[in-house]
């Protein structure tokens, strides 16, 4: 018998429940014609956020309501956060820095526009870049992100413009829990203070969702997820939303330090811990397509998902760069991916068979559902040393299932060279819950603390769904593990 702590190292690298506490509900199926229009979205696909990079450009200043979560005056540098930006943007250098990242980063495949204010209260500056990047880089797919207050009002000309991606905030759909969240909305040049302000805002968002559904224009929802304040309530938005048209819903944490100078942060309102915000989501999961694998981007954040790139491309910078934009070279990129896509695939579902085959699968009557940590850099692949990490991915893996339920940032652990006590344990706490770390190469120091945790770890280099379903076999079907 295999022994908890033991180092494992490969060579090539629903609705179930277990000891850990986990619970897997299965998704609706997406059908083909939908597969193909988010293919290479990676906020819309959770595939693609392996592959494909995005890039926010920050040309709208304006907001027309206020969030107690939001402060659009505090930036710094490391920060990733909507609503922050480091410089604003004319439509003119936004199509020009795009066309520039295009060409040096030739898997980026969605342009958005989702701050530092709102994209429909600055319309012209949000439609101008709009039609100077699709006239130019037509292959780039354009979205935009908004509070929903002003969408009635321009989803024509968001259709007219082939705009296929629209995310809406909505936090709330009952007035006296938006009264919490919402000071005041400015509607039609008037101000309108608590609940009025909140009832137009509702309904607005509701009339947008509706109107974007009629015009088949795909609609992601991203919801705030506030403790003590619409934590118990977002059930209810999913419903609606759903009920609506939305095709994804994006329940995210609230972010909220003191620092940020905002309501929330100066009040001490804190954001919800992994495990209450994979809670919600998992109540809300099963009746419409639940995305996990937001970053919660910077409004000028270039790159692949968990990665920015933004101090690379500043105005200084790219203002400089010379543009290098290929049509053809993107298409030979975006080939390659497809290729790697297929061959991640095989790779998933032979694993799958294997597990299934096992001896240790068909005897038993319940798998349960438990949680990995995996390091990685992208590609779908466990290709990360663990003291290079800045966030793990976490998995919830089960005998018929690997799915990817999240993901938790971490202090660095090596840091010139060396490790800090502290930064390990922090890192330790953070996926204490989890039972084995996927890594390819873990140090023998913190090997030795994460064993004394409690954690296997698992050293490979290989798709993560394979490290991840051979850890469960060898290790939780073969063993008495929890």
């Amino acid at each position: 018998m295999t022994t908890q702590h033991q180092t494992i190292t490969t060579a090539t690298p629903s609705k179930k429940s277990g000891g850990c506490g986990c619970t897997s509900t299965s998704e609706p199926a997406v059908s083909e014609s939908l597969k193909a229009r988010i293919e290479n979205h990676p906020c819309y696909s959770e595939s693609a956020h392996h592959h494909y990079a995005r890039m926010h450009v920050a040309v709208v200043p304006a907001c027309n309501i206020q969030c107690n979560f939001c402060n659009r005056k505090y930036d710094c540098a490391n920060e990733s956060r909507p609503g922050v930006v480091s410089e604003l943007l004319t439509p003119e250098e936004a199509a020009h820095k795009a066309l520039v990242v295009a060409g040096k980063i030739p898997q980026m495949s969605v342009l958005g526009i989702a701050g530092p204010g709102d994209p429909l209260a600055n319309p012209e500056k949000t439609f101008r870049t709009f039609e100077l990047v699709a006239k130019q880089a037509p292959d780039i797919k354009l979205c935009l992100s908004t509070n929903g207050l002003m969408l009635p009002d321009y989803v024509d000309r968001i259709k007219a413009l082939n705009v296929d991606h629209v995310t809406i905030t909505i936090n709330m759909v009952d007035p006296a829990i938006g009264e919490k969240i919402y000071p005041w909305v400015h509607y039609r040049r008037k101000r309108y203070r608590g609940i009025e302000g909140v009832k137009i805002l509702h309904q607005r968002q509701m009339e947008g969702l509706e109107a974007l559904r009629d015009a088949d224009i795909l609609c992601k929802v991203n919801s705030v997820l506030i403790p003590g304040i619409n934590d118990e309530h977002m059930p209810e938005v999913n419903q609606a939303v759903r009920d609506r048209g939305a095709f994804l819903h994006n329940i995210m944490p609230l972010i909220s330090k003191p620092e940020h100078g905002t309501y929330f942060g100066l009040n001490g309102q804190r954001g919800p811990t992994p495990k209450e915000l994979k809670t919600v989501q998992d109540k809300c999961a099963g009746h419409m397509k639940i995305m996990r694998h937001c970053r919660q981007c910077r409004a000028d954040a270039v790159g692949l998902l968990g990665e920015d790139r933004s101090a690379e491309f500043t105005k200084e910078k790219f203002m400089e760069m010379p543009v290098d934009y290929s049509a053809e070279k993107r298409q030979a990129v975006r080939s390659d991916i497809q290729q790697t896509e297929a061959a991640i695939a095989q790779k998933r579902e032979a694993a799958a068979k294997k597990t299934a085959a096992s001896p240790e699968a068909q005897s038993s009557t319940e798998s349960p559902s438990v949680l990995v940590a995996v390091a990685t850099k992208g590609g779908g692949l466990v290709n990360q040393h663990f003291g290079h990490a800045k966030e793990f991915m976490i998995y919830e893996v089960n005998g018929a299932d690997v799915k990817f339920v999240g993901h938790r940032k971490v202090a660095d652990y090596c840091q010139g060279g060396y490790g800090e006590a502290a930064s390990l344990a922090g890192i330790i706490d953070t996926i204490s819950d989890c039972k084995a770390v996927l890594a390819a190469k873990v140090g023998p120091c913190p090997q030795k603390e994460l064993q004394k945790a409690g954690l296997f770890v698992v050293e490979a280099y290989d798709v993560i769904e394979a490290v991840a379903r051979e850890f469960y076999t060898e290790h939780v079907l073969k063993t008495v593990y929890i």
